[in-house]
């Protein structure tokens, strides 16, 4: 099972203005708990709007879920990827927002892998924003994956509670999450119909989703409902 673990290790410059930040709750809005900051640095979040980072292998191992935590309307972007031996560098740009709304929400964003990455080795990751670097690593694959994606939703465990899912479709029409129903073997999203014009592109979209309760090491799978995603996903990891 893939799991990732974040470990801060560049303390916030004194210089650096702090966000405050709340804490709000709504379907796949849990902020993780197994991150902790160095001795003397803030956990809160940077002047970026970053807080913690976790991260995930996604669609088959081609690519990389970044998940962040901070204010919903101020999503940070990702600036460049780079190969770093047996890793992957990712530079986190801010958002370029003036005014943030005060909650703590999960952002994520998809990291290609870049070329020359095995991911068939257990990899690093390292995650620059701000005055902040983060280290997060993953287990390695079974295989590597073959030819380009076939643009099929596939969801990755990234904490004990917490997975995310990836479409494909209008990057103008993002899925929004009505409602999340979890058992041990599996949960049932229900999405929300977008009835508006959408782009004709297709784009990948990340939505992080927290399910509650007790579940077994064994198979799990998400049952998505509404929103033109309806179908079953297998959960990797």
């Amino acid at each position: 099972m893939t799991r990732s673990r974040t470990l801060p290790v560049v303390a916030t410059l004194a210089a650096v203005a702090l966000l405050s930040t709340g804490c709000a709750t709504r379907p796949g809005s849990d902020a993780p708990t197994s991150s902790r900051a160095p001795s003397g640095a803030s956990s809160a979040p940077v002047a970026d709007g970053v807080s913690e980072v976790e991260v995930a292998w996604i669609d088959g191992g081609r690519a990389v879920a970044l998940l962040t935590w901070g204010s919903s309307s101020c999503e940070p972007t990702v600036d460049d990827v780079s190969a770093a031996k047996q890793g992957i560098r990712v530079i986190l740009a801010a958002s370029g927002e003036k005014a943030c709304t005060d909650d703590l929400a999960p952002r994520a964003l998809m990291v290609p892998v870049p070329e020359g990455v095995d991911v068939t080795s257990d990899v690093e990751v390292e995650v620059v924003h701000g005055q902040r670097t983060d280290i997060a690593d993953l287990e390695a694959l079974a295989e590597t994956p073959q030819g380009q994606t076939d643009f099929q939703p596939t969801a990755s465990w990234y904490d004990d509670g917490g997975l995310v899912l990836l479409t494909w479709g209008s990057s103008s029409c993002r899925p929004v999450v009505d409602d999340v129903q979890a058992t041990d073997a599996g949960a049932t999203v229900t999405f929300q119909d977008i009835d508006r014009p959408c782009t004709m592109d297709m784009a990948p979209r990340l939505t992080p989703l927290s399910v509650p309760g007790d579940r077994s090491d064994g198979p799990y799978e998400l049952t998505l409902v509404g929103g033109g995603l309806d179908g079953a996903v297998a959960v990797e990891g």
